[in-house]
């Protein structure tokens, strides 16, 4: 290892120096802990008694070499410190660790899996220029077992991998799966930054898992918490005694979760974190990461007022740029709630690197809409055109994920202004306006349901909705959607350039329509929305005089009105328009969105 870069914060690859690492018949052990004043290894090798590690290098590494080591055998660092305190560690660095409340680490064998994803590996991207639909996971609640428990790695992606196929998502993000303690903290508050979660198996076993969904042509994004870990006094916290990873003050050591925050400045720690983010994309063959909470890293505290923690933005700096060259076709997501600009900025530019922006504003100010009552949308009508004004200024993805469905917030469904039927009316012209609106697509696990129980993490998916008709038409309008958004380019190609997006109208404050033209230069599509709840016969439709294009007619894609969906309207699938002189009429029935391919 690199012991300079190390210090500065400058590597990617301590993992394998640092933890366990078979050899020979036994293993090495080393281990960071400048201040601890005794370092023993116990296991299960050596039942469990103490074997004094040595300090090497300057004195602030410990390692030992023990023979009889093998895979599968648990163990911890016994440390002692300079305030008297004993306490047993799991390794920081350890490949695997025992599932809750235990929590020994795990001796894993790294090199025996071998992947026969090649071929996706070499073709992936980072989905700028193409259609980037994810379903986001809680690998635990989306499908569980008879019985109760779990599925493992492998019996999730053999059930994902159809469902997604067929509902048209491209690309899996998985919540946390670095080792936690807490159920309820879905994988946020991590003690194994280097471990996969033994709820659902072995590392070899997530290995099979993203390999089996590569092979079916389905990327995987995996969430990644750079910001902070459990305060699990067996894990990071004070670990040799002393604020290691950890900033030594409490108004920044701790954040709004409880949990402690790292100490970005520390060389140690973003050595550390570069190389956990590393270790799961090359290891695991992960295709991206979702940072979570990037927020409280620009700012102190995620407290604009407090000021820009440089410290943090030049890290993230260091380890995105890092990443994107050591990595072909990733990607790197940012949740940020912020305004700080430049985050989808290339470093080279004097961006933060991230491939896209959690677009944070939009969701809000949706999800607001939908919730208003009829008469107050005329006077919030602009909530939905102020995302139009700054789409272009970042690489945005649309984002309805796990945190707009609990803790009372009520289900992106059940947000929907009045009845039972105007909910699943207002969503499909919701989702329909998503799809057609510039950025990537994210949605929870459940959001195509119509579920109308609030997520969680204890059970599974109510998956018997789609036994009722309107749950089950509206599964339907979710995975016709999808793929079309995913097979016209017009959706996608342009999402980050102005002339992808063209306003038809968007003055009809009374009347709640809103009409709009994507285009990525070869096919136009025309998509129009009524988000009242008044019927219009006849709407009128302009189309702008300085299109390239000069239509002949208007061929429907999709109209989230009809009874196959589970509205009203009779309209066959394959309706054409006539358009003359630019112009053509068409009803726009009450809570509908509609998408027309101009030809």
């Amino acid at each position: 290892m690199d012991m300079y870069g190390f210090y500065t914060g400058k590597i990617f690859d301590a993992y394998e120096y640092l933890g366990c690492h078979l050899e020979n018949n036994g293993a090495v052990f080393r281990v960071f802990a400048p201040e601890a004043v005794k370092i023993s290894l116990i296991g299960e090798f050596n039942s469990w008694q103490e074997t004094p590690m040595e300090r090497i290098y300057d004195k602030n590494f410990w390692e030992c070499r023990v023979d009889g080591v093998r895979e599968g055998m648990m163990y911890k660092y016994r440390i002692y410190t300079q305030t008297g305190r004993v306490m047993d560690h799991c390794d920081p660095y350890g490949y695997g660790m025992e599932l809750r409340p235990r929590n020994a680490s795990i001796v894993r064998n790294m090199k025996r899996y071998w992947f026969q994803d090649m071929d996706w590996m070499h073709r992936r991207s980072d989905c700028k220029n193409r259609p980037l639909n994810i379903y986001e996971v809680h690998a635990a609640s989306w499908r569980m077992p008879e019985g109760g428990g779990w599925l493992n790695y492998r019996q999730l992606a053999e059930g994902l991998i159809p469902y997604l196929k067929e509902c048209g998502y491209n690309y899996v993000e998985l919540l946390p799966l670095s080792e936690h303690p807490c159920d309820e903290s879905w994988g946020y508050q991590c003690t194994g930054f280097f471990s996969p979660t033994s709820r659902y198996g072995t590392a070899d076993d997530l290995k099979a898992m993203v390999d089996l969904f590569h092979r079916n042509q389905i990327g995987v994004i995996l969430d990644f918490v750079p910001v902070h870990f459990a305060v699990d006094d067996y894990a990071l916290a004070e670990f040799d005694g002393t604020p290691l990873y950890e900033y030594p003050h409490n108004d920044v050591g701790y954040n709004e979760w409880g949990s402690r925050n790292f100490m970005h400045s520390r060389g140690e720690v973003c050595s550390f974190l570069q190389s956990s983010a590393n270790y799961w994309l090359s290891e695991y063959h992960i295709d991206g990461l979702r940072m979570d909470a990037i927020s409280n890293m620009i700012y102190w505290q995620g407290d604009k007022e407090r000021g820009v923690n440089k410290n943090a933005a030049d890290f993230l700096q260091y380890m995105n740029q890092g990443l994107k060259r050591l990595h072909k076709g990733i990607i790197l997501a940012a949740e940020d709630s912020t305004s700080f600009p430049n985050v989808t900025r290339r470093v080279e530019e004097g961006g933060l690197g991230f491939d896209y922006k959690w677009d944070m504003g939009w969701m809000n100010d949706t999800l607001a809409y939908f919730r208003e009552e009829p008469e107050q949308r005329k006077v919030d009508y602009h909530k939905l055109t102020f995302s139009m004004m700054y789409y272009p200024e970042e690489n945005y993805l649309l984002p309805l994920s796990h945190d707009e469905v609990v803790h009372g917030k009520r289900t992106i469904l059940d947000k929907m202004n009045g009845g039972y039927e105007d909910k699943f009316a207002q969503a499909r012209a919701m989702y329909a306006y998503m799809y057609a609106h510039p950025g990537k697509k994210l949605n929870f696990m459940g959001n195509e349901l119509g579920h109308f129980r609030e997520w969680d993490e204890k059970r599974e998916l109510d998956w018997n909705l789609l036994d009722y008709p309107m749950h089950g038409s509206f599964h339907h309008f979710m995975k016709i959607l999808n793929n079309l958004y995913l097979n016209h380019s017009a959706l996608w190609k342009k999402d980050y350039e102005n002339d992808g997006f063209y306003w038809v109208n968007c003055h009809e404050e009374d009347k709640g329509i809103y009409i709009f033209l994507r285009t990525d230069g070869r096919e136009y599509i025309l998509c129009l929305f009524n988000f009242s709840p008044q019927n219009y016969d006849n709407w009128e439709v302009k189309l702008p005089d300085n299109l390239p294009l000069r239509a002949r007619s208007a061929h429907q894609l999709i109209d989230s009105a009809r009874r196959e969906y589970g509205g009203p309207a009779e309209t066959p699938p394959d309706r054409t328009i006539p358009i003359h002189q630019n112009t053509l009429h068409l009803p726009m029935e009450r809570y509908s969105g509609k998408l027309f391919f101009l030809r």
